[in-house]
Parts: structure tokens; C-alpha cells; sequence
């Protein structure tokens, strides 16, 4: 299984946790409040669903909403299907969420764990924030010695291109030094929950004490028709 299959597995059965859903709502809900699936397509959905309810991880029923009573015979579509997580699947998941090795920091997964930071206990919190934190460290120190090397064979806008790099990163330090202050100082997020950190935006928030990624302020034009 690649990583990317593996993070959108975690991704659904987290929010699946929360509620059960229908397949386009459960793409709106990865689009809109994770971010790094928003390029992704029903094509990649449905086969983890697949898997997922094979694992014995999920159960398809079908929708009881008077919308999916209609939907077979309207026009010869059938009734969307809930997809629902099984006893099996939560405790799978947890077990997901409480592992904190590299691949829970890593650029493709962090922002996956962040976003179900709350349904994770602190002490794993602490760990994979210190983990990010410490990876990214060592970047910045990579990324200094390389341009302190190089900057003579650089021209004004590879140069430039290299200062904003370190800068990305050098922020994103400075936020999560914020969120692991918070953490020791005994402070949750509260509140709706946000989309996932981006590494380019450190908007803070007042909610708890802790700074809080912007929301995606662009509006959802997915097509609502799909099962």
C-alpha cells in the first residue's frame, strides 16, 4: 500500500468515526477539511471504500433519507450508499492514531494527523508535534548549509527562491513551537473543527490558546450527484 492510499485510509475512518456518511460527503468533508486530498477524485475514493469494507473495516447500508428513497427511480439512478465504520475500524483507527513514528510527521502525513489532533491524546499530540518540529529543524539546518555553500553560484532569483524556502519553513517551526507551548501549558483547540496546517500560513486563532490553521475560504463546487 502507498503512503497516499494509507493516509486517505486514515482519513476516512477518522471521519467516519465522527459519522457515517455518503460517499460525496465524505469527498466534501476530505476537500474542504483536508486539504491535501483536494486534488483527489472519486476514482481514488471508491476503491479505498472497497477496501475499507473488505478489511472489515466498514459496512455499506443503504441511505434512509427521503432523497435516497427517491433517487433509484429518478432517472435510473440508485440510492446512495452510507458507509458506516465498524467496531473493528475504531479500534483499527486507534491504533493509527496513537502510533507516532516518522511517518506521522512527514510533509504528505502531517497534515492529516493534525487534523484529528482531537480525538488524540496529549502525550501523542506532544510527540508528533516535537517529531514535525525536530524533522523540520534539521531541513532549515540542510537547507543554510546548502545555500551557504552555493550562494556565490546563485543568481538574484535562485537565491531569492532559496531564502523563501527557509522562510516557509522557519515560520512553520515558529508555529509549532506555539502549539507545543500550548500543550505543556495544558491547552486544547476548541471549537469547529480547521483545515489542516499550511507550512506558507501561520494565521493564529484565540480559541484556546492555540493558533489555528485559516479554513479553506474557497466555496465547494462539487457536483452533488455521485453515489
Amino acid at each position: 500500500m502507498s503512503r497516499r492510499s494509507g493516509i486517505l485510509e486514515f482519513a476516512v475512518l477518522g471521519l467516519l468515526r465522527e459519522s457515517p456518511m455518503h460517499g460525496y460527503e465524505l469527498r466534501k468533508r476530505l476537500n474542504t477539511s483536508l486539504g491535501v486530498f483536494r486534488a483527489f477524485s472519486y476514482g481514488t475514493l471508491y476503491p479505498c471504500l472497497k477496501t475499507l469494507v473488505a478489511n472489515g473495516w466498514l459496512i455499506e447500508e443503504p441511505g434512509n433519507t427521503p432523497e435516497d428513497a427517491l433517487a433509484a427511480p429518478l432517472a435510473g439512478r440508485r440510492a446512495k450508499i452510507v458507509y458506516r465504520l465498524t467496531a473493528e475500524g475504531k479500534e483499527h483507527f486507534e491504533q493509527l492514531l496513537s502510533q507516532t513514528g516518522p511517518d506521522a510527521y512527514e510533509d504528505e502525513t502531517f497534515a492529516a494527523r493534525f487534523a484529528f489532533f482531537g480525538q488524540t491524546s496529549r502525550d501523542v499530540r506532544m510527540r508528533v508535534l516535537e517529531g514535525r518540529r525536530s524533522r523540520l529543524e534539521e531541513r532549515l539546518e540542510k537547507m543554510s548549509a546548502s545555500l551557504a555553500r552555493t550562494r556565490e553560484r546563485l543568481d538574484d532569483y535562485t537565491l531569492e527562491l532559496q531564502r523563501h524556502g527557509m522562510e516557509s519553513v522557519e515560520r512553520e517551526v515558529r508555529w509549532l513551537n506555539e502549539l507545543i507551548e500550548s500543550e505543556r501549558a495544558g491547552r486544547d483547540l476548541k471549537g469547529p473543527a480547521t483545515a489542516e496546517p499550511d507550512s506558507h500560513d501561520t494565521t493564529s486563532g484565540a480559541s484556546g490558546g492555540l493558533p489555528r490553521p485559516g479554513n479553506d475560504p474557497r466555496p465547494d463546487t462539487s457536483d452533488d450527484t455521485a453515489t
